[in-house]
């Protein structure tokens, strides 16, 4: 199925709530030891208890990489795992290159049999670096997620540089319209190109929606960065899908004590309720 169709019906099933794995060894439950096992644990513990609440999953592959090869294989497994619960799965790998080495990059992340569904993706190459992703997306009915408009305080040193009558986040996301508009799924009228739009610049979340209409919005910066659900309400098209909103510190280290898997769930459930009133009003 293609991807925007079936991340459409994960969050009209479940809630647009992504769950951001971050798992930071020394932020791990007192419970279990700071190793890549301990790791592994915790991740599919937070899949188990937010599965029923979360349309997907989002592992930040940093805190993967960081345990070297041990870590990759527990991304790996933590991928399968969560596919396998009915997650959909974002890797927030930011890849891009240009060549054969973007065709390597498409093929690792995005091929027929990775449990992968989406990759996030940097623009700043151009469609030299989009396209390879572009067509594993078709090919595999894969998804990318191209930033646009980050959530940290410091993207408007580039992001908000004046291009012309615009800024460099409203070029790119005219770009990324154009390229989405040919991938369009039959259900939905959105495409598997998507764009990363931070919650924490709510007036840009309004304005980018306008400039890209088919374009599935994953949305950082809920919660712990201090987003709230008025904040990503405009990132949703008319018909309340569109978009996925990610929170991670405020979900998976909700408590460092031995209920730390029923306060993941609590803490989904709740934003799952504020977005969907924040939604329905």
């Amino acid at each position: 199925m293609h991807f925007a169709d079936s991340l459409t019906r994960a969050t009209k099933e479940k809630s647009p709530v992504c769950v951001g794995l971050d798992p930071q060894l020394a932020k791990l439950p007192a419970s279990l030891p700071k190793t890549p096992e301990g790791v592994l644990a915790f991740c599919k513990g937070i899949v188990d208890a937010t599965k029923d609440v979360a349309a997907a999953v989002k592992p930040q592959m940093a805190y993967f990489e960081v345990l070297g090869w041990q870590g990759m294989k527990v991304f790996w497994e933590t991928c399968a795992y969560a596919k396998g619960q009915g997650m959909v799965v974002i890797a927030d790998g930011k890849r891009n290159d240009i060549g054969s080495t973007c065709e390597a990059y498409a093929d690792a992340y995005l091929s027929a049999g990775s449990p992968i569904d989406a990759l996030t993706v940097t623009p700043f190459m151009g469609s030299d670096g989009i396209n390879p992703f572009i067509k594993r997306c078709t090919e595999n009915e894969k998804g990318i997620f191209v930033q646009v408009k980050n959530s940290n305080p410091s993207s408007g040193e580039i992001q908000d540089l004046p291009v012309g009558d615009e800024v460099v986040h409203e070029h790119i996301a005219q770009l990324v319209e154009s390229w989405g508009m040919r991938h369009l799924g039959k259900e939905t009228n959105l495409s598997c190109v998507g764009a990363v739009v931070g919650a924490t610049y709510p007036e840009e979340v309004k304005y980018l929606r306008t400039l890209m209409p088919h374009i599935p919005f994953l949305i950082p910066g809920y919660g712990a960065q201090g987003g709230g659900a008025a904040d990503v309400l405009h990132g949703f098209v008319p018909d309340g899908t569109g978009a996925i909103v990610n929170a991670a510190r405020s979900i998976i280290f909700a408590s460092n004590k031995d209920d730390w898997r029923e306060a993941a769930k609590a803490s989904a459930e709740k934003m799952a309720g504020e977005i969907g009133g924040a939604l329905r009003k």
